[in-house]
């Protein structure tokens, strides 16, 4: 470590130099554009490389957010700006990680997509703070900002000329979002050796519609040899759509700010943040109507995802590489705490749900009525949050984690880690709580809310298990290792972990003490049957 002391905090990108900063026994580099800023004539067109700059260019804070309404849960660095130029990513290597590769050892990496309902979040918030990842794995971690809401995740390619070069001008791109992370892994590819890392060894992971994004990536045929191992965290795998209902999804954008569909094209000129608030009132309006859809999400039917990413995992034409896939316990309760409109959690919103599906698919007729009669206590108590809980998360990682393992190794898991606080106000393992763990990021001590009550040794032994298999699995290794690398103490709470198939359906329970389950909520899994929540 001695020479990682006086380790050069500049590196060179193919467009330029960027000095970053150290941090304890890791160096950064944050705020690194990978494209140019999408903006007028580029806004809602797939990236470009960046304008190159000639003088060497500070990275030692991140880049802007991208145009959102910030959540105070959200933990982020109000000096953080938000701009449209917010294709940027951010590095974090282990100290010696330039000699490493001199030495012909380039460290494994990691590429994380944040989550956020595709119209939320940051790099730069708290929780993505890789520096005790990089340090504790010795792995290079990279983190991708990307366009959200209207700017990336609404479909207005059905306004574009339908003759003529599109290139610049009045032309729409598809999945612009999805776009953005295919350019993010190109510049890993391109770059990251100068960072010390691999650009042969890649495990992509994400949550929430990060971890969907992360599936959608594994189905796209423009990824082929971005990445080599992946992990998907409480992913909503089957909340995207295709193109006619993406069209009409656009056309009531076009409604609400007052743009006639010929008149597409004035969707430049609008301010970032009235694309925002339309948005918002988008989300609301098709989430009432049509519980349990989403109004911005990947688009099925373009170069980027010609399939539904389920149909190519069922027919075995996703990249046959490892995946590590699962789920919280109490997904539900954070969109219940935030009045998310999101999930339907409420008796009436769920069988909604179930009456909208069967109008999709009338095979599915009365499949509500067979799935509520498993949920003990329907429709009182948490009955309708655990249908949601499933609906969005658990039953969609359940078939994409049955698929993927005929062709490939495969393993899930449940978190139900809960500190004293989350446990007694029945919040419990919900939606996004295992990101502290699996970055090791929490709060400073005194500073954390989640422990008033205490807990924070706990969840700090739980999280130095998580990251253990994280990491492993990044180094290639199965994510059954009882501590981490470089640890000489095996933690006694550890347990093997085996790979998922649909015969034991092993699952690993992620909680104070690890365990094995095999087919836990057996009933629920049979009940909801086939994959009916796929391709609305």
């Amino acid at each position: 470590m001695s020479g990682g002391r006086a380790e050069s905090l500049v590196r060179r990108t193919a467009a330029g130099a960027v000095r970053g900063a150290r941090e304890g026994d890791v160096l950064s580099w944050k705020g690194i554009p990978f494209a140019a800023a999408p903006v007028r004539d580029r806004r809602f067109r797939r990236p470009i490389a960046p304008v190159p700059w000639p003088e060497l260019r500070d990275a030692s804070g991140y880049g802007p957010m991208a145009p959102q309404r910030i959540l105070k849960s959200m933990e982020v660095d109000p000096a953080i700006g938000l701009s449209e130029d917010c294709l940027t990513v951010n590095v974090w290597a282990p100290l010696g990680a330039s000699a490493a590769v001199a030495a012909g050892r380039p460290k494994p990496v990691m590429v994380w997509i944040h989550g956020g309902g595709y119209f939320q979040g940051s790099t730069g918030q708290r929780f993505y703070d890789a520096r005790h990842l990089a340090a504790n794995g010795d792995v290079v971690v990279v983190t991708v900002n990307y366009r959200l809401g209207a700017l990336g995740f609404v479909d207005f390619s059905s306004f574009s000329p339908s003759t003529g070069d599109s290139s610049f001008g009045h032309g729409f791109d598809s999945n612009v979002g999805l776009r953005d992370q295919i350019f993010a892994l190109e510049w890993v590819r391109d770059n990251i050796r100068a960072f010390g890392g691999d650009p042969g060894d890649v495990t992509l992971f994400g949550e929430s519609a990060g971890g969907a994004c992360v599936i959608a990536l594994m189905a796209s045929p423009l990824t082929s040899g971005l990445f080599h191992r992946a992990i998907a965290q409480s992913a909503p795998v089957t909340s995207i759509y295709g193109q006619e209902r993406a069209a009409t999804v656009a056309a009531r954008f076009l409604d609400i700010v007052g743009i006639a569909p010929g008149q597409a094209q004035k969707l430049r000129d609008l301010d970032p943040f009235d694309l925002v608030d339309a948005g918002a009132e988008l989300i609301h309006e098709v989430s009432s109507q049509v519980p349990g859809t989403l109004a911005m999400a990947p688009v099925q039917g373009d170069d980027v995802l010609p399939d539904y990413p389920l149909t190519v995992f069922r027919e075995g034409r996703a990249p046959a590489i490892p995946l590590i896939i699962g789920t919280n316990h109490d997904e539900s309760s954070f969109f219940k705490l935030m009045r998310s409109p999101l999930l339907p959690i409420t008796t009436e919103s769920v069988e909604r749900m179930f009456v909208e599906i069967a109008n999709d698919r009338p095979e599915f007729e009365g499949a509500g009525e067979r799935i509520t009669g498993a949920y003990p206590g329907y429709p009182r108590r948490r009955a309708p949050a655990e249908i949601s809980r499933d609906a969005g998360f658990r039953m969609p990682s359940i078939w994409l984690a049955e698929a993927h393992s005929r062709f490939a190794p495969t393993w899930m898991y449940r978190f139900d880690h809960a500190t004293p606080l989350l446990r007694v106000t029945g919040i419990g393992a919900t939606h996004a709580a295992e990101l502290a763990y699996v970055f090791g990021s929490f709060a400073p001590w005194g500073r954390d809310l989640v422990f008033r009550l205490g807990g924070r040794a706990e969840a700090e032994r739980v999280s130095r298990r998580m990251q253990a298999r994280w990491l492993a699995f990044a180094h290639g290794r199965a994510p059954d290792v009882p501590a981490a690398p470089d640890s000489s103490e095996a933690d006694e709470a550890a347990v093997e972990w085996p790979v998922y198939d649909e015969t034991a359906r092993s699952t690993l329970i992620i909680d104070r003490d690890d365990a094995v389950v095999l087919d836990p909520d057996a009933e629920i899994r049979v009940a909801w049957g086939p994959e009916i929540l796929a391709f609305r």
